[in-house]
């Protein structure tokens, strides 16, 4: 049984963690200004790391922190700026007709499938990780040599997967941003 003296403070983090997920996820959803939900998605990230901090993981909180806080957030509010935040498009028409009852069953087939995964599967039960073999991560050194192995090794189609979606998405922004503007001929300097 755990003391008391031992369990508060982890329960402090725990909280304090949870609370800046959840108000960090909240100001992205219902924030209308785009750099406002990107400073909101920066709490949320910090709170994770907190919470990695909380379980021993000091390289993934590190890693939270300068990759996702610093670079990608910062990617985020470049193609925001590039793409014009006082630009204001008009919601009341609908460019693709059908689209918001396509995106609703997109939904909830997407939840269908998550509730259905979560309960055919031991993700609940704290079942060991599958690529560490039945041994728990190493602290230290070794933690991060086995991180390194594990994504250089069983899950390098992933990790490069995930890296060229994230250039992909940086090119289609451009391209999205980028609008052929009509020159008037009388406003050219010649």
């Amino acid at each position: 049984m755990l003391s008391v003296a031992y369990a508060v403070p982890s329960i402090l983090i725990f909280v304090t963690s949870a609370v800046l997920i959840l108000v960090g996820a909240l100001g992205v959803i219902n924030v209308k200004n785009p750099v406002h939900a990107a400073l909101s998605l920066i709490m949320t990230l910090f709170g994770v790391a907190v919470a990695f901090v909380a379980q021993s993981a000091d390289f993934l909180a590190a890693v939270q922190i300068i990759v996702y806080a610093g670079a990608i957030v910062v990617l985020f509010l470049f193609v925001i700026m590039f793409l014009g935040v006082d630009r204001r498009d008009s919601v009341t028409v609908d460019p693709l007709v059908g689209q918001r009852a396509f995106a609703g069953v997109g939904v909830v087939i997407t939840v269908a499938g998550l509730i259905t995964l979560m309960a055919r599967s031991h993700w609940v039960t704290g079942a060991l990780s599958v690529s560490t073999k039945g041994h728990a991560l190493a602290t230290g050194s070794q933690n991060v040599k086995q991180l390194g192995t594990a994504i250089f090794t069983t899950y390098l189609f992933a990790f490069e997967a995930t890296a060229a979606l994230l250039v992909i998405a940086v090119v289609g922004a451009v391209m999205l941003a980028r609008r052929d503007r009509l020159v008037d001929p009388q406003e050219v300097d010649v």
